[in-house]
């Protein structure tokens, strides 16, 4: 048996679209050879849907399109599987299921329906979808395939410490004689997660002692990164199989379920994981991009780091004819500042305009004279420089149409220390999920690719937001390296203030100080612009505190 691994970049409620994918990419497979080919969980309807499954007509027109792919796949020799939103047939509860159909010579040979959903992190499955009470096996030309949705290859007892679930429909499948697993997977990207999903695999190929065939969708979908990395393993949990990360692939697999045995072409992505990071940024950016309509971006140029990598990243996601950079320095800006944004423009080929805000920050200050009579210069001050700079790129987007990237950082943005309206203004926050630190690596991967094209005064002069007078970042901040261990262990790990100092040999006041900024800027983050998820805890559509309470650390 010959099985495609199809991980496809679908878009959200394009079904149309996908499924003009889909039927491309099963005439590539048929034409290769294969008997099967297997597509990501949702295919048709992109994942994921969230709220539109509460629409009739959402589930209606998904039909719609399930019909259509049936229909102009009959001809094709090759068993369809495919993952779409249908109605549930329960009386009670909810009024559809997470589903995967085979498809072949135009008809639906077989249904399975997601029994184990999923509601940590960035999941919500339960609030929409009915679960299966039972699965059963696909038996196809004398084979016994286990056919699962994501989630229920995930929940191996061997692997995991504690369980989510009382279930392990593998085991069960297994049990019932399955020689096969086929999952179908919608599985976001974040650090570590490529060699966490093989090591779980690998766990249940093992344990049952059953080849595995894993398909993973690939693409930006607001703020997740599916970076598809499909494989196929032998029933001693090797690799045999592989699909590139981040990037559309077809891959065909040849199985024998009665030996075990797999080969097609390894292709290992597995990449140093700042790399990984770099290439998912660029695919979520133009993807965001892309499928809200957009094809140009602008971004705030000030010569420093963050906006950099942000430049680099936009160029490798849209093109460099399509990033506008705009330096706007203000009455506290160095003459490096302007020097290093204009350079590093120059560099990536981006065009690069001037608008000082100097002027109107003086006309604001004339203005607001009366209001503020007797009263010493503050923060207030500060920030009203980052918001007519807001004020700029907007008025720019507006006129020519362009979509504005803002450019803070995760640190930043958990301590608050960002500017509502000012610096926060833009339609993608596109590193708001990086940490300084690793802001710096990824940057160096940015220069590999880019000729070194950001300056290296940029990596070594010390961050500033250059709104006073000799303003450095660590004059409200520790140093970031620090820092970032701090929020690591909170906002990932949810450690405890005394658990923290202790581990990283940090005094309590510190830590203390730094937990409490990040709960008090709750409501910072919750205006945000969306930002594309890449370590294991973003600020964001997984991380769901209140705004207003009375409970701090």
């Amino acid at each position: 048996m010959r099985i495609a691994l199809a991980q496809i970049n679908t878009t959200v409620g394009d079904l149309k679209g996908n499924v003009s994918l889909m039927i491309a990419a099963a005439r590539q497979a048929a034409d290769a050879g294969a008997d099967i080919i297997a597509f990501p969980e949702l295919s048709v309807n992109g994942y994921p849907p969230r709220d539109l499954v509460e629409k009739t007509s959402f589930v209606a027109r998904t039909h719609e399109a399930l019909t259509r792919l049936a229909a102009e796949t009959a001809a094709i020799p090759i068993a369809i599987i495919a993952g779409y939103v249908g109605p549930s047939e329960e009386r009670a509860g909810k009024h559809v299921v997470n589903a995967a159909c085979v498809l072949e010579g135009g008809e639906i040979i077989f249904t399975q329906t997601k029994m184990l959903l999923p509601t940590y992190d960035v999941f919500d499955e339960a609030r929409y979808f009915e679960s299966a009470e039972r699965q059963h096996l696909w038996q196809w030309r004398g084979y016994r395939i286990a056919l699962t949705i994501c989630e229920d290859a995930w929940n191996d007892k061997q692997f995991w410490s504690r369980q989510l679930y009382d279930r392990d429909p593998v085991e069960e499948l297994v049990r019932d004689g399955a020689s096969l697993l086929i999952s179908i997977n919608a599985s976001p990207y974040n650090m570590g997660k490529r060699a966490l999903r093989r090591e779980i695999f690998a766990t249940a190929a093992r344990k049952h002692n059953i080849p595995v065939v894993y398909v993973n969708q690939v693409g930006g979908n607001d703020q997740l990164v599916f970076d598809g990395s499909s494989f196929a393993l032998d029933r001693n949990g090797n690799p045999i199989a592989a699909c590139a990360s981040f990037q559309e692939q077809v891959l065909v697999v040849e199985v024998d379920p009665a030996a075990g045995v797999l080969a097609a072409n390894l292709c290992d992505s597995h990449r140093e994981e700042p790399e990984a990071v770099y290439e998912a940024l660029v695919l979520g950016t133009r993807d965001y991009i892309r499928k809200c309509g957009f094809r140009r971006v602008i971004i705030g140029l000030s010569g420093g780091i963050d906006s950099s990598i942000t430049a680099a990243i936009a160029v490798d996601a849209v093109g460099k004819e399509n990033v506008i950079g705009v330096s706007m320095p203000g009455p506290y800006s160095s003459e490096h500042s302007y020097a290093d944004a204009e350079a590093m423009a120059r560099n990536l080929g981006i065009r690069f305009e001037l608008a000082p805000i100097k002027d109107a920050y003086d006309t604001m200050l004339g203005s607001l004279e009366p209001l503020f009579a007797g009263m010493a210069p503050d923060v207030t001050e500060e920030n009203l420089q980052s918001r007519l700079r807001g004020v700029t790129l907007m008025a720019m987007s507006n006129k020519l149409g362009a979509l504005v990237l803002t450019t803070g950082n995760k640190s930043e943005l958990a301590v608050g220390y960002c500017t509502m309206y000012g610096d926060m203004c833009g339609g993608l926050a596109v590193i708001s999920d990086v940490p300084k630190t690793l802001v710096y690596e990824i940057s160096r991967v940015a220069n590999r690719r880019h000729n070194d094209a950001i300056p290296e005064r940029v990596f070594t002069k010390p961050p500033s937001a250059e709104l006073k007078p000799d303003q450095k970042d660590t004059d409200s901040l520790p140093e970031y390296d620090t820092l970032d261990a701090i929020l690591r262990a909170y906002v990932e790990e949810m450690q405890s203030p005394y658990a923290i100092a202790e581990s990283l040999k940090l005094s309590i006041e510190l830590v203390r100080d730094i937990v409490n900024k990040v709960d008090r800027n709750e409501y910072k983050r919750q205006q945000a612009a969306p930002g594309l998820k890449v370590t294991t805890k973003a600020f964001g559509m997984g991380r769901r505190f209140p705004i207003a309470q009375k409970f701090f650390e």
